[in-house]
């Protein structure tokens, strides 16, 4: 039922209410192209990967993560619900985000006729292979690269179970989703020698443009990228800013924005069949932040679990308002929050994605 998620979109500061049946047939005709869903990055998209690494220290399998999620299971999702992929996949017609590549059967389960996606994202990630990782011996966490080339193995199994032609065919009407950058951006200002921002952020970007490329040479051919957030403000950051957002993260998380913004440009005008979206949640987030009265959200600084200040585990203090909170944890924000971002990248104006929003990227 698309109308529970009309009031979300009306939350971020001039953002108009979208009537229902604008977004119904937006729904219809996107739905009607996406054969499938493949979702790239870290904790922000990620529904469980980090579960089947044995060494990982990241990860949300316990409570209260996903004390709203049905039955309250905690999947690994670093949310007490569902997170952004879940909701974009559920306005493409989904049920939720799907499943994480590393819980597949192999390629039974891409030669299925109902195959309809995979999810690579493991948090902690980042576009640097040494982002979240604590030993060269042991993985704790799925770099982008290494989550490439998983998706060029699934790209492999497809070309093997339907032939080249097809198999083509069908991830040039799917959606790549990718969201990732801030565990780089944040882990380089943290690191006992911080590059300046600078050179960083460029670094970054050539780095994300070697992992597009080698993802259009394996077929993909729409990609929705969602940019870094306003990180300063996490909760994790105002501990250690007396309460304040970090200006130098959130400089960094804009600049970011800027530098994907002329990658894409170019990425699109070198390869005529590529189609993207480019989405802000920058934008969408710091004005929920700046003016939460305008907002659905009466507490955007503290965490719903473990009260701003504690990791989120079992013991952790728990809010009972969790729809009024924008932030879950010390990093990630909650169910509304994510709906909110999911909603506004699908139907959002020029401030929010660009040259298309999501759901015109469907149908691009």
């Amino acid at each position: 039922n698309i109308g529970k998620f009309l009031p979300w979109i009306s939350m971020a500061k001039g953002l108009a209410f979208v009537a229902l049946s604008l977004i119904i047939g937006v729904l219809q005709s996107a739905n009607a192209e996406v054969p499938a869903i493949f979702i790239l990055g870290d904790s922000t998209v990620d529904v469980g990967t980090n579960n089947y690494l044995p060494d990982s220290n990241i990860t949300a399998n316990f409570p209260h993560n996903g004390v709203d999620f049905p039955f309250q299971r905690a999947t690994g999702r670093f949310s007490n619900g569902l997170n952004t992929a879940d909701f974009l996949a559920k306005f493409f017609g989904f049920k939720r985000s799907p499943v994480s590549f590393l819980s597949l059967n192999g390629t039974l389960a891409i030669k299925k006729r109902r195959f309809r996606g995979v999810n690579f994202a493991s948090a902690g990630s980042g576009l640097l292979d040494i982002t979240g990782q604590t030993s060269t011996q042991k993985a704790n966490v799925v770099p982008m690269g290494e989550q490439v080339y998983q998706f060029s193995m699934v790209y492999n199994d497809l070309v093997a179970s339907k032939g080249t032609s097809e198999a083509q065919n069908f991830l040039s009407k799917s959606l790549i989703f990718i969201s990732v950058g801030s565990n780089d951006i944040v882990g380089n200002h943290y690191s006992k020698n911080p590059i300046p921002k600078e050179q960083f952020i460029p670094n970054l970007a050539v780095v994300y443009e070697k992992h597009l490329r080698n993802l259009i040479s394996v077929g993909a051919r729409k990609f929705g990228i969602i940019s870094v957030p306003p990180v300063g403000c996490c909760p994790s950051q105002r501990v250690s800013a007396n309460g304040e957002c970090s200006k130098e993260l959130n400089d960094q998380a804009e600049a970011f924005f800027s530098t994907m913004d002329t990658l894409m440009r170019n990425l699109s005008y070198e390869n005529k069949d590529i189609k993207y979206s480019l989405g802000n949640t920058f934008n969408i987030t710091k004005p929920v932040i700046d003016n939460p009265q305008n907002s659905s959200f009466t507490d955007v600084k503290n965490a719903c679990c473990g009260n701003g200040t504690l990791h989120c585990t079992p013991l952790a203090s728990l809010c009972s308002n969790r729809h009024k909170y924008l932030f879950w944890d010390l990093f990630h924000p909650t169910q509304a929050a994510s709906r909110l971002a999911a909603s506004i990248l699908f139907v959002g104006d020029s401030r929010f994605a660009t040259p298309v929003n999501f759901s015109q990227l469907a149908e691009a």
